[in-house]
């Protein structure tokens, strides 16, 4: 029996995907629930599992090839054996000479996309990786153990790699690799924020020294009761939510001709991951508490880590907070997420020689940035938002105290 192999159905903000890796080819067999395709998307990789035993019958759409929602991808052909699918034609000497071809190319195939572009980075050498996932294939679980259980040999990954170019002393080496559609999809939004919305980005900066004293007194107590720790992205986001509440225009998006006004908040928080930047979103952070915001968020770290993010948890969203300061970044301007019309910027902690009652006082100070769109958000708004979050902050009271 034939089945149409289809495409997932992609949520309304996708608009179409594209075949990366083919793990099985015409005429080799595949048990039920088996990947046979990762589907990737400008938000996460997709899998399509055969529908029950059999083999695939033809491929439709190969890889590279751009695909919509519930597309024909491939023919399945259920029950049948690979013998069936694929007939022996040619002579045994014609079947054993084509045999390592079609070797090859299944040993290529078992690679997954993520575990291929970390193999790539790291400069490894695939042949060595044991592969624990179906037919030996290596995943990037699978990877990332290899890099771990090995130290010695990772540092030295990178300069092995230079010899594979084949390039002679003292000459000048370029590679080409082809932009990832997450990272295509990124570039682009990223110019289209700036060419279609009046961006500003008003900055300011926190004492974090309250934050940080509360947080050295309650976080062993906090993780023994709650089972997470305690970080300052938690913090941030009650006092985002706070003052998202207070200053409407901020929490709201751009529709058109229309101004959305949002009766709820829901934060993004920028996670990077090896296939690049991501924006989970914590759902009606008004309910949550400061241990759910930590937990939830350590999650989104481990799945984005994995390349288990789905596309539900990047939906939506209404503000969006990113944190340069955990790679060093001392001040910023960030880049609007549309169609929100407000993101706020994080940074390092650096302690400073500061002005506090005609003395001065080493404290550890925080720069934050907030950029908006001024065809939604006044300036005045913009900055009366951002001092709100600095109180909040500097006075962690405020928040329980709703003052």
């Amino acid at each position: 029996m034939s089945i149409d192999i289809k495409a997932p159905t992609f949520p309304e903000s996708v608009a179409d995907g594209t075949v990366a890796t083919w793990h099985k080819q015409p005429g080799e067999a595949c048990s039920a629930d088996e990947l046979i395709v990762d589907i990737e998307t400008d938000k996460v990789v997709l899998e399509v599992v055969a529908p029950a035993d059999g083999v695939i019958k033809e491929i439709v759409k190969g890889e590279g090839d751009t695909v919509l929602s519930e597309e024909v991808i491939a023919i399945f052909e259920a029950g049948a054996a690979a013998s069936e699918a694929a007939p022996a034609a040619a002579a045994p000497a014609a079947e054993a000479a084509a045999a390592p071809a079609a070797e090859t190319t299944t040993d290529a195939d078992k690679i997954g996309p993520a575990a291929r572009k970390l193999i790539e980075e790291n400069g490894l050498d695939a042949s060595q990786i044991p592969g624990t996932g179906k037919n030996g294939g290596i995943t990037k679980e699978d990877v990332q153990n290899f890099i771990k259980n090995k130290p010695a040999a990772a540092p030295a990954a990178p300069a092995a790699a230079a010899p594979a170019l084949n390039v002679p002393v003292g000459e000048r080496a370029e590679k080409r690799v082809p932009m990832t559609r997450l990272r295509a999809t990124i570039a682009k939004r990223l110019v289209e924020a700036q060419q279609n919305a009046a961006m500003l980005t008003t900055y300011n900066e926190v004492n974090m020294k309250p934050v940080m004293e509360l947080r050295k007194q309650y976080k062993d107590l906090f993780e023994k009761t709650h089972g997470a720790r305690l970080g300052f992205m938690s913090f941030f986001v009650k006092a985002a939510t706070e003052a998202l509440k207070r200053f409407p225009a901020v929490n709201a998006s751009i529709d058109g001709n229309d101004m959305v006004y949002h009766g709820y908040q829901d934060i993004g928080v920028a996670v990077s991951t090896d296939r690049g930047l991501m924006v989970p979103v914590l759902r009606d952070t008004d309910s949550m508490g400061l241990a759910e915001v930590e937990a939830t968020i350590a999650d989104f770290g481990k799945r984005g880590r994995e390349g288990k993010l789905g596309m539900d948890d990047m939906q939506g969203g209404t503000f969006t907070i990113t944190n340069g300061g955990v790679f060093g970044s001392l001040m910023s301007t960030p880049i609007l997420n549309p169609p929100q019309t407000a993101i706020l910027g994080m940074h390092k902690i650096q302690e400073r020689p500061m002005a506090v009652n005609g003395q001065v006082e080493i404290l550890p100070m925080m720069y934050l940035a907030l950029s908006y769109d001024h065809r939604m958000i006044d300036g005045k708004e913009a900055v009366q938002f951002l001092v709100t979050i600095k109180d909040l902050l500097e006075d962690p009271a405020r928040m329980l105290l709703d003052v």
